[in-house]
C-alpha cells in the first residue's frame, strides 16, 4: 500500500490527506463556487467532470487587478480556502461505472488539483521564487507547456508573426506594459526565506532584460506605444534584479522542500510510485550504469577515430537534415514507430542554425555536432506536440496540456528513452562512436538529477548540485560555469521531481512494455505498444499504465485510502 506522507509544514486548516485526489483553485472565489461548507450533489455523469474540469480551469487562474494577476497573500489565502469546493465537487463524482478511459479523466482532474494544493502548502512560488515573475519567453519550449511554476499572463513572444500587425502591436503593449506593475506586486509577496532561489531569481531578470532589449530591436519602429511599453519593462526588470541583489545578503534558508513534501508530490501529483530515496538509489544506478557502458564502449571503440565536430554552416545543414531523414526512414523501415505525415515537418523545423564557437557551445550541442543522428531522437517531444495539434485527443480534458508539469513521466521518459531504445534497436550501429554519446547523455541525465534530488533534500545547495552534475557528465562536455549546468538546476530546483522524470520515466515506460509484451505475447510488436501508448495522450504513466493493462497500479489505489 501506498505510504501516506504529511506535506509540511502543515496549517491547522490543512485538508486531510484522505481527499488527496480531489481539486484545488488558485483564484479567489467564483460567482457560481458557492459555500464551502454547503452540500454537494452526488453525480455519475462523466459530462459533469468535463464541466467541473473546464469550471476548474477558470478557476485556476488568479483573478486580474487593473490588468495583474494577484498572487498577494490575502488572494491566495483565499483561493486556498475555496480549493474545499472544487475538491468536494470532484469526490461527489462518482466514477466506478465508467470505462477506464474516463475514470482516468477523473485521476487527471484530480491530479491537477492536488498540484494547486501543493502549490499553496508547500512550493509557493509566488512568496519564495524571484523567477517567477518572469513573463517574457522568446522561444518555444519542446513539452506541452512551459517547465516549471510560471506566473499567469506570461508572454511567449515567438507566438507572434513579424513584423506586427496593429492589432498584435497593441496587444504587446497592453501585457508588456503590465510587467512594472508585476514587480510592483513581487516585491510585496517575496517574503519567504530561500535563499538559492533568490540567487538565481537575479540572473533570471538580467535575462528577461536582455530578451525585452532584442524584442526592442525586432519591432522598432512598429509603434511608438509598444517601443515606450517595452523600455519601461526593461527599466522595471533591471531595478527588480538590484532590489533582489540588494536583498540576497538577508537570505539563508534552504530552497527545497524536503523530503516528505517531495514523496507526498511524487504520489499525489504526478504519480510517481517511488519516494525520493527510491529516486536517488536509481539514478545512482544509472550514473553507475551509464559510465560503465561508456567506458566498455570506449574499449571497444578504442581503434577507431575520434567524432569530429561539425565545422561550417554548410556541414551543419547538410548533415542535420540528413540526420532527420535517416531517422525518419529508420523508425518506418524497421516498423519501430507510425510515422504520420507531419512527423517530419515538425522535426526538421526545430534542427536550428549553425554556431561558431572555439570552445564548447553548450552539452546538447557538443553531443549534436558529432552526430546529429543522436538528438533527433530525444526530439519526439516535437512528434508530441504535432501530435497534439493536428491529432487532438478524443477527450477535451486530455487535449489541452496538463498544469503543474503532470505530464514530465510520459513527455520526458519517452524523449529520454527514445535515445537508447534506438541506440539497442540498431540506429547507431554504422556509427559505434555514436553509442558512446548516448551514454554520456544517460550519464548527464542522472548527474544532473542526482543534484535535484539533494537541493530538495535540503542536503546541497544550488553551487554543489551544479559541482556534482559538472564533475560526473563524462568528458568534461557540461562544465561548472556552463549556462546548461546552471540553467538546469534552477529549474529542478524550482520544480520538484522533473530533474529525475527523463530516467524515471523512461523506467516507468519500459516497465509498460514488459507488462505488455507479457499480456499480448505472440501479438505483441513495437510498432503495437507505440502507437497505443501515443494514443492515450499525455498524462502521467501511471494512469497510462491502467488504460493500457486493464491493471490499476498500486499508487492510484493508494490515493484513494
Amino acid at each position: 500500500m501506498l505510504r501516506s506522507f504529511a506535506l509540511r509544514p502543515i496549517p491547522a486548516a490543512a485538508l486531510i490527506l484522505a481527499v488527496a485526489l480531489l481539486p484545488l483553485t488558485t483564484c479567489a472565489p467564483r460567482p457560481d463556487s458557492g459555500d464551502a461548507s454547503g452540500p454537494v450533489p452526488a453525480s455519475t455523469s462523466y459530462e459533469d467532470l468535463v464541466t467541473l474540469f473546464g469550471e476548474w480551469r477558470d478557476f485556476e487562474k488568479p483573478v486580474l487587478v487593473d490588468g495583474v494577476y494577484n498572487y498577494t497573500a490575502p488572494a491566495m489565502a483565499e483561493q486556498h480556502r475555496e480549493l474545499a469546493r472544487y475538491r468536494a465537487r470532484l469526490a461527489a463524482i462518482d466514477p466506478s461505472g465508467w470505462p477506464v478511459v474516463q475514470q482516468v479523466d477523473h485521476y487527471v482532474v484530480g491530479t491537477e488539483m492536488n498540484g494547486l494544493e501543493f502549490y499553496h502548502r508547500a512550493l509557493r512560488p509566488w512568496a519564495r521564487n524571484p523567477a517567477f515573475y518572469v513573463s517574457i519567453f522568446s522561444a518555444e519550449s519542446d513539452v506541452p507547456a512551459h517547465e516549471g511554476p510560471v506566473i499567469h499572463g506570461w508572454i511567449d513572444t515567438w507566438t507572434y508573426d513579424y513584423p506586427l500587425s496593429p492589432e498584435s502591436a497593441a496587444e504587446l503593449t497592453d501585457r508588456i506594459g503590465a510587467i512594472p506593475a508585476i514587480l510592483e506586486q513581487a516585491r510585496g509577496n517575496l517574503v519567504e526565506d530561500a535563499a538559492d532561489l533568490w540567487r538565481m531569481g537575479i540572473g533570471a531578470f538580467q535575462g528577461q532584460s536582455a530578451a525585452l532589449a532584442r524584442l526592442a530591436e525586432r519591432v522598432a519602429g512598429t509603434s511608438a506605444d509598444l517601443d515606450a511599453a517595452i523600455q519601461e519593462a526593461i527599466v522595471a526588470s533591471d531595478q527588480f534584479a538590484v532590489w533582489l541583489e540588494a536583498e540576497l545578503p538577508s537570505k539563508n534558508g534552504f530552497s527545497g522542500v524536503g523530503v516528505d513534501n517531495y514523496n507526498w508530490y511524487m504520489s499525489n501529483v504526478h504519480l510517481v510510485p517511488y519516494t525520493w530515496n527510491d529516486q536517488l538509489t536509481m539514478m545512482r544506478r544509472e550514473l553507475a550504469r551509464s559510465v560503465a557502458s561508456l567506458k566498455l564502449e570506449e574499449h571497444r571503440n578504442r581503434d577507431l577515430p575520434e567524432q569530429e565536430r561539425i565545422a561550417s554552416a554548410e556541414d551543419y545543414d547538410r548533415l542535420f537534415n540528413e540526420a532527420v531523414t535517416e531517422y525518419m526512414r529508420f523508425l518506418d523501415e524497421e516498423d519501430l514507430y507510425t510515422v504520420r505525415e507531419y512527423d517530419d515537418y515538425a522535426l526538421r523545423e526545430r534542427i536550428g542554425r549553425f554556431s561558431p564557437a572555439d570552445g564548447l557551445r553548450g552539452f546538447f550541442s557538443e553531443v549534436s555536432y558529432r552526430d546529429p543522428l543522436t538528438m533527433r531522437t530525444h526530439g519526439h517531444h516535437w512528434f508530441d506536440l504535432a501530435m497534439m495539434e493536428n491529432d487532438p485527443h478524443p477527450s477535451q480534458i486530455r487535449r489541452v496540456p496538463l498544469l503543474y508539469n503532470i505530464w514530465d513521466s510520459r513527455a520526458e521518459g519517452m524523449a529520454t528513452g527514445m535515445e537508447e531504445w534506438m541506440m539497442h534497436a540498431g540506429l547507431f550501429d554504422d556509427s559505434p562512436r555514436s553509442r558512446e554519446l548516448i551514454w554520456i547523455l544517460v550519464a548527464q541525465r542522472a548527474a544532473r538529477a542526482i543534484g535535484g534530488l539533494m537541493m530538495h533534500g535540503n542536503e546541497r545547495t544550488i553551487q554543489e548540485a551544479v559541482d556534482f552534475a559538472a564533475e560526473w557528465t563524462p568528458r568534461g562536455y557540461m562544465p561548472a560555469d556552463s549556462a546548461t549546468v546552471w540553467g538546469e538546476q534552477h529549474f529542478y530546483l524550482t520544480q520538484p521531481g522533473y530533474g529525475t522524470s527523463y530516467l524515471v520515466g523512461k523506467q516507468m515506460i519500459e516497465q509498460l512494455m514488459a507488462e505488455r509484451a507479457f499480456q499480448l505475447g505472440d501479438e505483441f510488436t513495437l510498432e503495437g505498444f507505440m502507437n497505443e501508448l501515443h494514443a492515450t495522450g499525455l498524462i502521467p504513466m501511471s494512469l497510462i499504465t491502467w488504460e493500457l493493462t486493464g491493471n490499476k497500479p498500486e499508487i492510484l489505489e493508494g490515493m484513494e485510502q
